[in-house]
């Protein structure tokens, strides 16, 4: 169900509860109003006996000696004061032999006149009951009266005017009018705070799913909503920055096809041709034939470049570039793939200078990704530098890493060029001069070098400067 829906639903409900409550509170307030009173007579009078019953129980136990007895007359005059009760004890005959009353004169009371046992003759003067009760003996005699003036206010509770009823009235029509308008207040805030947005968030979805990521969406409000729009704004920007990157990869990787198609034609136009020549018979003497055939070697190890980097950055895309850690000692294996580096170098005529001693200690590596790592890391030193330059080779330990250093004099890189290095398929700005190798490639060997030094639980880090040269160095732990 809608939210919309839902609201105006619980609306509807709220209203016809309030409805009812304010049909209930009409219907109390007209009966309380046009009720017949109750008579109270049954209600006065027990309450009249529970407030006299220990005054009249104190004046039959000491009726016989209350006329001459000082104490018990200054008690029973104490009791009265204390219960706000006047008392007056006469005998048979109407003698009055007590009266708490001050300034009374009165020695004799009329009894047909005075004396009232019901409650209907004894309330003579307003708001006062004046009423009799039989003083008796233990052997049920009654020996007197004990007449007993009482405020009624102290009896009964006030009754409740009029005017009390229409408060409660109007009280009841305001809080049922304020249930209604918060009602009314919370729809309309929820319609305005909750629903609008969502629906705003319901559109900029759809023009994100038509491929429309320049919604800039706001909200002003520092709550739930806004930490949604925010999020979803980062989404935006987030689905954006992915869709520029997939369109820069796909367009990368057409051209990166593009490229190695192209260079690995150059080569193999070569080959073809000093492999007619040298069918042909061309070639006069044996140092032609030579001389050729290193040009094809050349030109050999060039498309076996191109072909592993392309197979690489297939598997990497893949997820899965294999590498096979084995625990071997580390000069073995850098005495394997330096002695192949070293021959290439010296054909280039760069001078290359390699390391004094190699440690021997215990490492796990995969020695064909070592391998080429530290290839790849040789061809890009020959390409940023020309003939007289060196490029050395030093191995040392420190805090249980062995260090591969990679230092050449070359031309350095570019200031600008060294934050993208290790992204695929950058390529910098291209060399300028006489190189030792003509700068060629698809972009991909470093950011390959640093997947495969990862793999290794090591890593890839480089310093350069400018007309200076450039040092990369690579770490591996030590078993």
């Amino acid at each position: 169900m809608y939210l919309k829906n839902w609201m105006k639903r619980w609306l509807w409900a709220i209203l016809l509860c309030v409805l009812v409550l304010f049909i209930c509170f009409l219907t109390l307030f007209f009966t309380n109003l046009n009720r017949n009173e109750k008579p109270e007579n049954e209600y006065v009078i027990n309450q009249i006996r529970l407030a006299v019953n220990e005054l009249l129980l104190y004046i039959e136990d000491h009726y016989t000696n209350l006329e001459q007895n000082p104490n018990l007359r200054s008690s029973l005059q104490e009791m009265s004061n204390s219960e706000g009760i006047d008392i007056t004890v006469v005998q048979l005959d109407g003698k009055v032999i007590f009266n708490s009353i001050e300034g009374d004169p009165s020695q004799f009371i009329n009894l047909e006149e005075d004396l009232h046992y019901d409650l209907f003759t004894s309330q003579q003067q307003p708001g006062i009951i004046k009423i009799a009760f039989p003083i008796i003996s233990q052997t049920n005699e009654q020996l007197g009266n004990a007449i007993f003036t009482i405020d009624k206010d102290v009896l009964l509770p006030v009754e409740q005017s009029s005017l009390s009823n229409f408060m409660i009235l109007f009280i009841s029509v305001l809080l049922c009018f304020l249930i209604m308008g918060l009602a009314l207040y919370i729809v309309r805030k929820s319609k305005k705070e909750l629903l609008l947005p969502l629906n705003r968030l319901k559109k900029n979805s759809e023009e994100i799913i038509k491929g429309n990521y320049e919604q800039n969406i706001e909200y002003s409000r520092a709550d739930e909503i806004g930490e949604l729009y925010a999020v979803f704004d980062q989404m935006r920007l987030e689905i954006q920055n992915l869709t520029i990157q997939r369109d820069e990869q796909e367009q990368n990787q057409k051209k990166l096809i593009s490229s190695i198609s192209h260079e690995v034609r150059t080569p193999l136009t070569t080959l073809k041709a000093y492999l007619d020549a040298i069918s042909e018979g061309i070639c006069p003497n044996m140092d032609s034939l030579m001389s050729y055939i290193q040009i094809m070697q050349t030109n050999t190890e060039k498309m076996s470049r191109l072909i592993d980097d392309l197979f690489i950055h297939t598997l990497k895309e893949l997820g899965h570039i294999p590498v096979n850690l084995k625990e071997q000692y580390s000069k073995d294996v850098f005495t394997n793939i330096l002695h192949p580096i070293h021959h290439y170098a010296q054909t280039t005529g760069i001078h290359f200078i390699e390391p004094k001693s190699i440690p021997n200690v215990l490492i796990r590596v995969d020695e064909h990704r070592l391998e080429q790592v530290l290839s790849n890391l040789m061809t890009n030193a020959l390409k940023h530098t020309t003939k007289g330059d060196s490029i050395t080779v030093s191995i040392n330990i420190e805090s249980q890493l062995l260090y591969i250093n990679v230092i050449d004099t070359g031309n350095g890189m570019l200031p600008e060029d060294m934050p993208f290095i290790f992204e695929r398929y950058f390529r910098g700005i291209q060399a300028t001069g006489e190189t030792a190798v003509k700068n060629e490639g698809a972009g991909l060997g470093l950011s390959i070098c640093k997947h495969i030094m990862e793999a290794h639980n090591g890593s890839i880090s480089f310093k350069s400067k400018q007309n200076v040269g450039t040092t990369f160095t690579l770490t591996l732990p030590i078993i």
